[in-house]
């Protein structure tokens, strides 16, 4: 036996793929739920659109916070405090949201509701790492990254199903029940996976040592930005489509909704094909594969639309796109926590900090070049091939794939 996961039967490893994905998808669905609400909201609130996507950034920004914190502290204190206090935070901050009577506080409460959903991602990743190695960890990664890659798509087409039943509010009054169901399943379900004696092992003691040895990683640092990229270019995307396909082509929320869907398939696509793929030929040489193909589906959509191809010429560009996001995902994660298993939850919070730090970064830049007009396809656009350039010359210049082993069995 190579790994403590080794031992586990095939049901309860059913069971853990169930729970943590389902704590997973708790940022994302935090994060994208109500993105079909934003031209509910500017209208609410009599603000512009651009205000609006500011509550998006305050929640990935708080996201990227609570994980900077979560994730050191579960090397140090165990994996299941962590996870039930700033669980408990994100249901609280939910029902806060979902009475804000202005957009301050509700941005207010979307920055704690953030650092509340932090948790669930981290600990996740930190479990499985915890548990597994070699080829079984990209099996199990790829299974979270399914979820963490297709839950900001489908959150939204639930988001619009649950305007056509109740106002806005209501998405968080969802949102806080869900995290309390999370609070119950991690409380009920998730065992202590990182026993104390593992806490203190030599070389990884303090915050400081785990940081140390993660961030002195070259692989890891260029797959910090492969993966920040990666999540901005699909954030602002994510930022960008409300405006630009409810009030440029006039979709309502469900055919909004159902865009979205189409586009999950995409995702779903590209993280199975790639899971198999990178434990067969290495994670390295599938990003060699996905960025490439991210900044030429990129530059299809701007081409396409400045040729007048309308909303056909932006959606299935926007797929291939959405498409090799999901074939990056899961490389991603293996890359970054594969050689890290002493500061599996320190390495979980750097990437998902940097992914979501980066992008709340980076997304609103849609919204600031089109100040004054209506979003395009070719704004959105240019922010999503920047996005691949940088992504993939850090592959390249920084991972240097032919550096990098193979997975071990």
């Amino acid at each position: 036996m190579l790994h403590p996961g080794d031992a586990i039967s095939h049901r309860r490893r059913v069971l853990y793929i169930i729970l943590l994905g389902a704590l997973t998808a708790l940022g994302p669905f935090t994060i994208d739920l109500y993105l079909p609400a934003f031209p509910l909201l500017e209208s609410d609130f009599q603000t512009t659109s651009a205000a609006i996507q500011l509550t998006l950034t305050g929640t990935m920004i708080g996201f990227a916070v609570g994980q900077l914190v979560v994730g050191p502290l579960s090397d140090k204190v165990g994996r299941r405090v962590p996870l039930v206090a700033v669980t408990a935070l994100h249901v609280l901050a939910s029902i806060a949201a979902a009475v804000a009577p202005d957009l301050l506080l509700l941005g207010g409460a979307r920055v704690v509701m953030g650092i509340g959903a932090a948790a669930g991602g981290v600990v996740a990743m930190a479990v499985v790492r915890d548990l597994f190695g070699g080829r079984r960890l990209v099996v199990m990664l790829s299974r979270l990254a399914l979820v963490s890659g297709v839950a900001p798509v489908v959150a939204p087409l639930i988001g619009s199903w649950l305007l056509g039943v109740m106002p806005w509010r209501g998405i968080f009054v969802v949102l806080a029940a869900y995290g309390a169901v999370m609070f119950l399943a991690a409380l009920l379900f998730i065992p202590e996976t990182l026993p104390k004696e593992r806490r203190h092992e030599r070389g990884s003691t303090t915050m400081w040592q785990r940081y140390r040895s993660v961030l002195s990683d070259r692989v890891f640092l260029g797959v910090l930005v492969i993966g920040g990229m990666t999540f901005s270019g699909l954030f602002s995307y994510l930022s960008a489509s409300p405006f630009l396909f409810q009030e440029t082509h006039g979709l309502n929320a469900q055919q909004y909704g159902w865009l979205f869907a189409t586009n999950s398939v995409g995702v779903v696509l590209g993280v199975q094909v790639a899971s198999r793929l990178a434990a067969r030929f290495g994670p390295q040489w599938v990003l060699a594969f996905s960025t490439a193909v991210l900044l030429l589906s990129g530059a299809a959509i701007i081409v396409c639309d400045q040729l007048g191809l309308g909303f056909w010429g932006t959606v299935i560009p926007l797929f291939v796109f959405m498409t090799a996001c999901g074939f990056s995902f899961p490389c991603v994660q293996v890359l970054a926590l594969d050689r890290h298993g002493k500061a599996a939850g320190t390495a979980a919070s750097i990437l998902g900090a940097s992914n979501n730090g980066i992008a709340a970064i980076i997304s609103p830049i849609v919204g600031l070049i089109s100040a004054g007009s209506a979003i395009t396809a070719t704004t959105m656009a240019s922010v999503m091939v920047g996005c691949a350039v940088v992504g993939t010359l850090a592959l390249w210049l920084i991972v240097r794939p032919r550096t990098v082993g193979m997975l071990t069995p």
